[in-house]
């Protein structure tokens, strides 16, 4: 019995242990299932929104008023051809005063000798800035310029560009930069790239290859920098030496001494000096001091030689530059000095070929006279100091002579083009 009771004890302890294990294992078993991750929960995306922007204004566009275009009286019941001349009369500079009033005594003297009643000119003043230049320019188009004749500097064009360009009227500047022309306006000017083109070429005809230069300090010197460097290497040349130098006569001594030690007894056989005036007669002895002889290495310029005074100058005895044919200008010259007593600045003459201009496209019908196709015509126009024609992007291509400065004066060793016609053999 005891040994019966004592398995019925043994079975009942062990099936005891087998629950609790069966439980324990459930219990594991629930525990694992409870550590796997739970997935992730599920986002509804917000309701898309569709977000209007608010309407662009766009700036409110210049326009004119015909009622308030400037009549004369003794112009009453006319049609006049408004022509603007944007010039800093009253700039603080004493030496800008005096040029815009010599553009402005050459463009009436083009007006009195081409005697064309329905020209009406209208000088404005810009101060030489750009804001002055665009008020000026403003009061011109608000009184009805057909066509706006300046301003000088390159900041008073990029501001009058734009606002003339709103009611399609062309500007003919007098600015040289060449980056502010394009669009609606127009350059009239000595272009420096056309200059150092045109001396360049001539040199390299006479078999000149290696040259050297002398730059003056700043962005006119960078200028040409480039544009000789290009001249020259387009050309299969080389700048085998060059310097820069400050204004001061003082600093030009150790940028001359240093090219000129570069020669070495022939290193090069043409030097550039891109400089007028008192810096050029400054400049110039420094290189036969420091044993650059001007009868062994040619001397270059641009057309800022083109000054009867350098005829004085014996270092530049010889030296080329480029400059228009000198036929035109001189007669141009005499007329001005008899009408005003005074020689004029040497670019005084664009006022007269820009009134000149005018004169001669108000010609047309109305509707072509100032248009694009009128004034970049291919074949150009002429002027006292020769032909010239307006690029398509706003720049002005000349037809340049070579000069050689002598004792007498300057005289013209190559001939400027009298037409842009290609030439036929």
């Amino acid at each position: 019995m005891r040994t019966a009771a004592r398995s019925a004890c043994f079975g009942i302890k062990n099936a005891t242990k087998v629950a609790l294990l069966f439980g324990f294992a459930l219990a594991l078993a629930a525990c694992g299932t409870d550590r796997r991750p739970a997935p992730p929960p599920q986002v509804t995306p917000p309701p898309k929104v569709e977000v209007t922007p608010p309407p662009v204004t766009p700036p409110p566009s210049y326009g004119r008023d015909p009622s308030r275009f400037y009549m004369p009286a003794y112009m009453a019941g006319e049609r006049p051809i408004r022509v603007a001349l944007l010039l800093p009369f009253n700039a603080p500079r004493e030496n800008v005063r005096t040029l815009s009033n010599a553009l402005f005594n050459a463009a009436q003297l083009a007006l009195f000798e081409f005697d064309r009643d329905n020209i009406l000119l209208m000088p404005k003043a810009t101060g030489g800035t750009a804001d002055g230049a665009r008020r000026a320019a403003r009061d011109a188009l608000d009184a009805g310029a057909d066509l706006i004749l300046g301003p000088l500097f390159a900041e008073e064009v990029t501001a009058v560009g734009p606002l003339a360009a709103q009611v399609n009227v062309p500007v003919v500047a007098f600015s040289s930069d060449t980056s502010v022309g394009g669009q609606n306006v127009h350059l009239l000017s000595f272009p420096l790239d056309q200059d150092v083109e045109r001396i360049v070429d001539y040199a390299t005809l006479q078999g000149i290859t290696r040259y050297a230069a002398l730059y003056p300090q700043g962005t006119y010197g960078e200028r040409v920098r480039a544009a000789f460097q290009s001249a020259v290497s387009s050309r299969a040349g080389e700048v085998v030496a060059s310097a820069s130098y400050p204004s001061s006569a003082q600093g030009m001594y150790e940028p001359a001494e240093r090219v000129a030690r570069a020669y070495g007894g022939g290193n090069y056989h043409a030097l550039l000096l891109p400089e007028g005036g008192s810096e050029l007669k400054s400049l110039a002895p420094l290189l036969p001091y420091y044993d650059v002889d001007p009868r062994d290495v040619k001397f270059l310029g641009t057309g800022l030689w083109d000054d009867p005074s350098l005829a004085r100058e014996p270092p530049l005895n010889g030296a080329w530059y480029p400059a228009p044919p000198p036929e035109g200008h001189e007669q141009f010259l005499t007329r001005y000095r008899r009408a005003y007593g005074t020689t004029p600045p040497r670019i005084a003459s664009l006022g007269y070929d820009a009134v000149s201009l005018a004169i001669a496209l108000s010609t047309l019908p109305e509707s072509e006279r100032f248009t694009q196709e009128a004034l970049t015509n291919p074949d150009g126009f002429a002027g006292v100091d020769g032909i010239f024609r307006f690029l398509p992007d706003g720049g002005t291509e000349r037809g340049l002579a070579v000069l050689e400065i002598r004792p007498g004066g300057a005289v013209v060793i190559d001939p400027a083009p009298t037409s842009f016609r290609p030439e036929v053999f």
